[in-house]
Parts: structure tokens; C-alpha cells; sequence
């Protein structure tokens, strides 16, 4: 449900996201609650721990939940700063001692947390796609030539109570999993009820720090906070998707970082540029990983076919999850358009009914496209090498042989 926020700031990279995320989090008083898939200690990502440990310093509360894949183990040295500055640091759905990559062999843990919210005081949420994680610096490649194209919204106002209710909830659910692991049952159950397990729960009930208030509602920008998971909420943000695509009259403009669309969404774009709707995707042109790049390219055709523009981002790793619908319409967000993120991921996208807030995104994309896009030419993509055309394949097939194991139709 659209709510009247009264503060809207979008945030552009790590350059923006950062200093606002750090600057908040230096003006807690009382709870800071922080979820994210990567937390990389290296580079900009030593100043955000640096603020939680200052927060925690001065008597605020802080908890952190990182992903048990996307975050790897802390230096011995940063984890005794956390444990002495009295930091609540929770990892969810680690793989397990001993179990290393092979724990990715069992379907039940390729649910994870993908969402990166954070909750200040219940006073404002940050929620978007950027990790605590250096722009100019990859685990797996590096130092960066340029930095990740991503964003962030920053949201004050009655949203950002909602967002603390999830992030509490979802923090006590983790706790009491982890008790039920370790066989302390007693714990285990009264975390489960604390939890909101048969009833409805808040977040100040859950942890309710002296001092954290309630936002109060001022006239304002709409804004909703869509969360995927797998109870309630499966379809949320891709339904939120479909229902703005369906109803786009003049312009759709997409950027995703990994883009395998079930085939839902795939017609819905198809229809929305038969009816003469310009449609605009902006896509990873970098190599990152073998199963979302190759796994991406079988679904082009079809789109190209209906008259799509396909514009492959190449100055760096696009990590976006954003996009502009007729100028009003625009999401940022942590969900990618893949099965991973709308079959089996948590996440978090932010929905805004602006015209100024997705003017302001359509035209860091639009610049974003014309500086650094290339366009994908439709005899170009149908005259492709075949060994690229097999690996295409061979990654689409494993991807789909993988939701079927997972149990899953997509």
C-alpha cells in the first residue's frame, strides 16, 4: 500500500549512497538495524563498520544480519571489535562448518538474504541494491576501472517504521532458527512467539530501544515498500512489475543487473511494445558470472523480435535494480529479474508514485545509456558465434534444471 513519505532521496553509487548511509547512522539514538547480502570490510566498507561501532559506542542499538554466502568471515581482528563494542552480528543461513561450497549442492540453501535495508530509530530506511561493499573494488576481480553503476533510496517518514517491523521480525526469526539449531528449544520457542509466529508483531515490540519513535505521517511524495519472501509475499515484486507494465502507456526503461525474466513478465513486455510503448532495457554487458551472463541471451530474441531496445551497460559491473514507468512510476530495489531473486531470494524494492523522484532516475539512466550503453543490433545477436550461442544454451538449461530441482515454475 502507497504511503505519504515526506522524504524521498535517491542515491546514486556508493559515492552518494555512503556519506548519507554513515551520516545517519552518526546521528542514531537509539537502534540502527542493518541488513545486507555483502558486507565487505575494504575500502568505503571500513567506514560504515567504523559508524556502526561508533553508534554502538554511544548506547545504540545495532544489529546486523549479513547473507552466510555473500558475506565471507570477518578478520579475527574486526570480529573482537564488533563482539567488544557490543554489536548484535547475525549471519543468516550460513553453509555450515566443514560443508564449504558443497552446502550450494542442497536446494534449501539457495534461498538467501538478498535485501539491503537499513533502518535508523524508525526515522528513515535506506533500500536499494548497493552492498556494503567498496564501488571501485570486486572480491573476485579486483580493483575497479569504474565504479559499479547501482543506486539507493533513502525514505523518511511512516515508511521507514514499516521497514523496521520487517527488519525486527525477520532479526528474531533468524535468532530463533539459530536457537533450534543448537537444540536450545525453550529459547528457540519463546524467539518463535516473540517472533509474531500466530499473530501480528511490531517492532517495538520485538526490541523496542528507549527512544525509538514512531514516524508521524506528513503530506508527501507516495512511496510503498514491496518485500519478496517465501510465505506471504512470493509474488509481490514481480506482480508490482506486471501491474505497472500492464498499465504503461508512453515508456517503459529498465536497468537490471541480471535479467532472466519468467515468461509472465517476458509477455508483459512484449504486449506493453505491441500497443506501442517504447520499451528500454538497460543489462550487464561485463562478464560477471557464467550462469547470469550466459543464461540471459536465449531470452533476448523474443524481445528484440517485439521491437525492445536491449542496451548492454560495458564501463563497469551494472548492479541496478531500478526502473522508470511513463514518468511517474519507479522502483529501487535489491531484486533482480531472475529466478533466484523472484523464485527464492528475500528482498526488498522501494515503489514510488513521483513524478520528480522517477524524472530524476530516468535521467541518470538515460545518461547512463547514452555515455556507456551499446546496442544490441537484432541481426548482430541472431549472427552470434555458436560456441556462444552453446554456452547460451547450456546456462539457460542449467538454470531451468535448477529451478525444477528447487521445485519451482517459472
Amino acid at each position: 500500500m502507497f504511503q505519504k513519505s515526506p522524504g524521498l532521496r535517491l542515491l546514486q553509487g556508493g559515492r552518494a549512497y555512503f556519506p548519507a548511509l554513515i551520516e545517519a547512522i552518526d546521528e542514531a539514538v537509539a537502534w540502527v538495524q542493518f541488513e545486507t547480502y555483502i558486507f565487505d570490510v575494504h575500502g568505503t566498507g571500513t567506514g560504515v563498520a567504523e559508524a556502526l561501532l561508533r553508534a554502538a559506542g554511544r548506547g545504540v542499538t545495532v544489529q546486523v544480519l549479513v547473507d552466510g554466502i555473500g558475506s565471507e568471515a570477518l578478520a579475527p581482528e574486526w570480529q573482537q571489535k564488533i563482539t567488544d563494542a557490543g554489536i548484535q552480528w547475525c549471519v543468516y543461513s550460513p553453509l555450515g562448518t566443514g560443508l564449504g561450497g558443497l552446502g550450494l549442492l542442497m536446494p534449501n540453501r539457495w534461498r538467501r538474504l538478498h535485501r539491503k535495508l537499513c533502518v535508523i530509530d524508525q526515522r528513515i530506511v535506506f533500500c536499494g541494491g548497493i552492498n556494503v561493499l567498496d564501488d571501485f573494488y570486486d572480491p573476485y576481480y579486483g580493483e575497479l576501472q569504474a565504479p559499479r553503476f547501482d543506486f539507493a533510496v533513502a525514505v523518511t517518514g511512516p515508511l521507514a517504521v514499516e521497514a523496521a517491523d520487517a527488519a525486527a521480525l525477520l532479526w528474531w526469526r533468524v535468532q530463533a532458527g539459530y536457537s533450534a539449531r543448537q537444540s536450545h528449544l525453550g529459547t528457540a520457542w519463546e524467539k518463535f512467539r516473540a517472533a509474531g509466529y500466530g499473530g501480528r508483531t511490531s517492532a517495538a515490540r520485538l526490541a523496542g530501544p528507549a527512544g525509538a519513535g514512531h514516524a508521524v505521517t506528513t503530506p508527501g511524495t507516495k512511496a510503498a515498500l514491496v518485500l519478496r519472501d517465501n510465505l506471504r509475499n512470493r509474488n509481490s515484486i514481480e506482480k508490482a512489475y506486471r501491474r505497472a507494465i500492464g498499465k504503461a502507456h508512453q515508456e517503459i526503461l529498465i536497468a537490471n543487473a541480471y535479467f532472466v525474466p519468467g515468461g509472465k513478465l517476458r509477455r508483459a513486455l512484449i504486449r506493453a511494445a505491441r500497443r506501442g510503448v517504447r520499451v528500454t532495457l538497460l543489462l550487464q554487458g561485463k562478464y560477471e558470472y557464467f550462469m547470469q551472463y550466459h543464461a540471459a541471451r536465449p531470452v533476448y530474441g523474443a524481445l528484440l523480435k517485439a521491437g525492445i531496445e536491449i542496451h548492454e551497460y560495458e564501463a563497469s559491473f551494472l548492479h541496478a535494480k531500478v526502473a522508470v514507468i511513463d514518468g511517474h512510476w519507479a522502483t529501487v530495489g535489491s531484486s533482480n529479474l531472475d529466478p533466484l531473486s523472484l523464485l527464492l531470494a528475500r528482498e526488498a524494492n522501494v515503489v514510488v508514485e513521483d513524478k520528480v523522484f522517477a524524472g530524476e532516475l530516468r535521467e541518470a539512466l538515460c545518461a547512463a545509456i547514452d555515455g556507456h550503453g551499446r546496442r544490441l543490433d537484432p541481426s548482430a545477436y541472431s549472427h552470434r558465434p555458436l560456441r556462444q550461442r552453446v554456452l547460451d544454451q547450456l546456462a539457460y538449461a542449467l538454470m531451468r534444471l535448477a529451478i525444477f530441482v528447487a521445485g519451482k515454475r517459472y
